[in-house]
């Protein structure tokens, strides 16, 4: 079974009059990296709260590991599963020390003490944050703040961790950081993890990506699968990568160019 199952999802807010989200069918599995790509309005965000039981259904039905979100008495159990970091770091933060903010999910579901600092030591240690645990957080980063709010979710001990968009208000250097973060969770943890984002450079290492287009899932496939066919990611408004492009070009040219050369580094291997 599936950790995710999305059957026949439609939802449409009481204010809007068209759907927001329209005949979504989606499984994902324990273990991958799914990204959920898409220009603002797409329905990419409205989805990712959907998995958490934020929204639930106009028809349809979402299901984590069994758990139906529209059944009141199996949310808890959902929340405990599926955890979510949101676009803004500074929303998300409770608390005037990193401790105690990471500390905070673990304090609720009434856990003691010893077993409140070894997830807090842990999760801390997991996002290369155990310097600043007894710091304030507006001192820190945008990229820290955001890497101090997966750690709080992380010391939940979630089997999926579900971001949108964590990187968008963040410089370079903190996308970077936050960005490997995640994917030292996925390949080292093996948690599932959803990653919704509109930068496309973001998603070539994912297993499966997921183009939204008006509530609506308009491609899947792998990176490979959809990079292959650049004209339709232009024809959704996606920005494709100046490496991919180059890759994609060189291969029309004759030159024997890999299918995944995503990377400079790759790219530059295959070239020499």
């Amino acid at each position: 079974m599936p950790l995710i199952k999305i059957r026949d999802l439609y939802h449409k807010y009481e204010t809007e009059q068209d759907w927001i989200l329209e005949d979504v069918n989606l499984d994902i599995e324990s273990g991958d990296f799914v990204a959920i790509v898409g220009h603002n309005g797409s329905g990419k965000s409205t989805l990712a709260k959907m998995l958490n039981g934020l929204l639930t259904p106009s028809r349809g039905s979402v299901e984590v590991a069994g758990h139906l979100t529209t059944k009141e008495d199996e949310i808890w159990d959902i929340r405990r599963k599926i955890g979510m970091v949101f676009q803004n770091p500074d929303n998300q933060l409770v608390a005037n020390i990193v401790e105690e903010d990471v500390a905070f999910g673990p304090e609720n579901l009434g856990l003691d003490s010893s077993e409140i600092r070894q997830r807090v030591d842990n999760a801390l240690s997991i996002v290369d944050m155990e310097e600043y645990k007894r710091a304030a957080p507006h001192h820190l980063s945008g990229g820290q703040k955001q890497r101090v709010a997966i750690a709080g979710i992380l010391a939940m001990k979630p089997d999926c961790l579900v971001l949108d968009e964590p990187t968008a208000m963040l410089d370079p250097v903190g996308r970077k950081k936050v960005l490997s973060t995640v994917h030292q969770l996925n390949e080292d943890l093996n948690m599932t993890v959803i990653y919704i984002t509109h930068f496309m450079n973001e998603v070539i290492k994912a297993d499966k990506i997921i183009v939204m287009e008006e509530g609506k899932v308009v491609l899947t496939g792998t990176p490979a699968q959809l990079f292959s066919n650049l004209e339709q990611l232009y024809e959704y408004h996606l920005d494709v990568p100046q490496t991919i492009e180059l890759a994609v070009k060189l291969r029309e040219a004759g030159i024997d160019i890999s299918q995944e050369a995503f990377e400079v580094d790759r790219l530059v291997k295959e070239l020499c």
